[in-house]
C-alpha cells in the first residue's frame, strides 16, 4: 500500500490525468485567453437563457448571475424556466425569433443537436449539462461551465485523506439525473480516483435521486435497513447530500465515522458544514460561470474567438471556471 504523503502526491497527479483522459465528452485541454469576462460589452445584443429547471436550488442561482452579468455589461437578456421539460425547451428556442444568442442549460444533454437544428443561424452557449463533443462546434455551439472531472476527484481526495490507513473502504454513491452531463462526469472521476488510489473500494450503495433531498433521502433509510457497513457517502450535489444527512440524523448514524460529502456550495450545504453535519462540499463557482456564459454569448455573437476570454480553450469549444473544495477548515471563506 502507498504511504499517506505518496498517495497525496498520486491524487494530485491523477487529478490532472482525470481532466485530460476520464471526461473526453468534454474535452479538456490546455489553453485559455486574456479577455476578462466583466470586461465584454453587451449593448445591443438580444439574447434568452432557457433553464432546465429553476427550482433547482444550483440552477437558480446559475441563472441569477447570468442576469445581473447581462445587466452589468448591457445585453438583454429573457430568462425562461423549461421546468425540466425538453419539449418546453424547445419552443423556448423556436419563440426566440429576436434573440441574437441562446444561452441554454439543457434539460437532457442528449438533445443538443435537436436544439442547435432550432436555432436555425444563432449561435448557442449551452451550460450546465454538456453536450457530447461531436455537437459543439468553434465559435458557435460551446460550452461553458466546470469540469466535473474535478469536483468528483477532490470528494474522492477527501475520502481518501479521511482513511488514509484503511485498506478497505465502503462507499455509497447517490447520483444526479441520469441523463446529465455532471451526473456521468463526478462518479466516474469518483470512481477513477478511489480506485486508483490501490485500496479495496465497495461500492455498496448507488443509485439516482435526481438532484432531490427527499429521494435521496428515502433512498438512504432504505439502504440503512440492510445494515451493511458504510464508510462515505458521496453526493453528485449538495441537495441530495442534505437528504443523506437528514436520514443519518434519523437513524443515529455519526457523522464524524461517516462522512458526507456534496457538491456545489450551496447556502444550505455550506450551513451544514458549519453545523458540523455535511464534511465537505466542493465549490461551483455559480457566478463566475454566469458571467463567462454571457461574456462567451457576447463574443460568438460578435463574431469573436472563445478562446480570447480568460478560461477558454484554445480549441474555441470550452470555457471552464474551477471547482474548489470546502470544508469546516475554510467554509468561512464561502459565505
Amino acid at each position: 500500500m502507498m504511504k499517506r504523503d505518496k498517495i497525496k502526491k498520486f491524487i494530485s497527479t491523477l487529478l490532472v490525468t482525470v481532466l485530460c483522459v476520464v471526461l473526453t465528452s468534454c474535452g479538456v485541454s490546455s489553453g485559455g485567453g486574456n479577455v476578462n469576462a466583466s470586461s465584454v460589452n453587451g449593448k445591443g445584443i438580444k439574447a434568452i437563457l432557457t433553464i432546465s429547471d429553476a427550482s433547482d436550488a444550483f440552477r437558480s442561482t446559475l441563472a441569477a448571475a447570468a442576469e445581473q452579468a447581462a445587466g452589468q455589461c448591457g445585453m438583454e437578456l429573457e430568462v425562461l424556466d423549461a421546468a425540466g421539460s425538453s419539449e418546453t425547451q424547445m419552443n423556448h428556442i423556436k419563440q426566440a425569433t429576436d434573440a441574437d444568442v441562446i444561452i441554454c442549460a439543457l434539460c437532457d444533454s442528449g438533445t443538443a443537436q435537436q436544439m442547435e437544428a432550432l436555432a436555425g443561424d444563432k449561435p448557442i452557449v449551452f451550460i450546465n449539462s454538456c453536450p457530447d463533443e461531436d455537437y459543439l462546434e468553434a465559435n458557435k455551439y460551446v460550452y461553458v461551465g466546470s469540469d466535473e472531472g474535478v469536483a468528483g476527484g477532490l470528494q474522492a481526495e477527501y475520502v481518501l485523506d479521511k482513511f488514509s490507513s484503511k485498506d478497505t473502504l465502503n462507499v455509497a454513491i447517490i447520483k444526479g439525473e441520469s441523463t446529465h452531463s455532471a451526473t456521468k462526469g463526478r462518479t466516474k472521476a469518483n470512481k477513477a480516483v478511489l480506485e486508483a488510489s490501490g485500496k479495496t473500494i465497495n461500492y455498496v450503495y448507488e443509485d439516482y435521486a435526481d438532484w432531490s433531498t427527499e429521494i435521496a433521502e428515502n433512498m438512504f433509510d432504505l439502504f440503512l435497513k440492510t445494515k451493511q457497513p458504510i464508510d462515505a457517502v458521496l453526493c453528485n450535489n449538495d441537495s441530495m447530500a442534505i437528504g443523506i444527512v437528514q436520514s443519518m440524523e434519523k437513524n443515529g448514524i455519526s457523522f464524524d465515522s461517516v462522512p458526507v460529502l456534496g457538491v456545489d456550495a450551496t447556502s444550505d450545504g455550506l450551513a451544514s458544514i458549519e453545523a458540523g453535519k455535511l464534511a465537505c462540499t466542493i465549490f461551483q463557482p455559480a457566478e463566475g460561470q454566469g458571467k463567462l456564459a454571457v461574456a462567451a454569448a457576447v463574443q460568438l455573437v460578435k463574431g469573436e474567438n472563445l478562446s480570447s476570454l480568460e478560461g477558454a480553450e484554445d480549441n474555441n469549444l470550452y470555457a471552464w471556471v474551477s471547482f474548489e473544495q470546502v470544508t469546516k477548515s475554510n467554509v468561512g471563506d464561502y459565505k
